[in-house]
């Protein structure tokens, strides 16, 4: 299975030493050099930065449609617009995001997208974590990562929590 990330469901797992669960899932995950740039270019570590340095089933891989790339800044971010052009050139089962226009820019290419709240259901479908709600805090508290109630309320009930 091809799977391609953006930026925030690795350093948002990371953050809350969850990261592990990407490699479960799906085995290898793809990410675009701006994507590894967003995260090992900064002169600093962010949660995830060493990964993607060292783990070796997070690869990176160039972009080529340099033309859908530029279309795509005009909306959303370097890495969010290389991430859904990669995804379309792999021909990607999935892309793995988070932000809301770079969620509606992949959905009107016709990607199948999840984000990191994704990943956590799917995760205990399949056994990998016994409940969402304790990470779910955990991505808000340890991460900064935001959910509104309304959604937070429905995952809680999709995972029968």
């Amino acid at each position: 299975m091809t799977v391609v990330s953006n930026t925030s469901p690795i350093t948002n797992l990371a953050a809350v030493g969850q990261l592990n669960l990407l490699q479960q899932l799906f085995e290898t995950i793809i990410i675009p050099q701006a994507v590894y740039d967003e995260m090992a270019g900064l002169g600093y570590s962010v949660p995830g930065t060493i990964e993607v340095q060292t783990f070796p089933w997070i690869q990176t891989q160039q972009v080529t449609n340099r033309i859908l790339v530029t279309q795509l800044q005009t909306e959303i971010d370097p890495g969010e617009s290389e991430a859904i052009a990669l995804a379309l050139e792999l021909s990607a089962e999935q892309l793995l995001i988070d932000d809301y226009l770079g969620r509606i820019a992949a959905s009107r290419l016709g990607l199948k997208i999840t984000g990191i709240l994704g990943i956590l259901l799917t995760s205990k479908r399949q056994g990998l974590i016994l409940t969402v709600k304790p990470l779910m805090d955990d991505l808000i508290t340890q991460a900064g990562f935001r959910i509104s109630d309304r959604l937070y309320t429905n995952i809680l009930q999709i995972a029968g929590e």
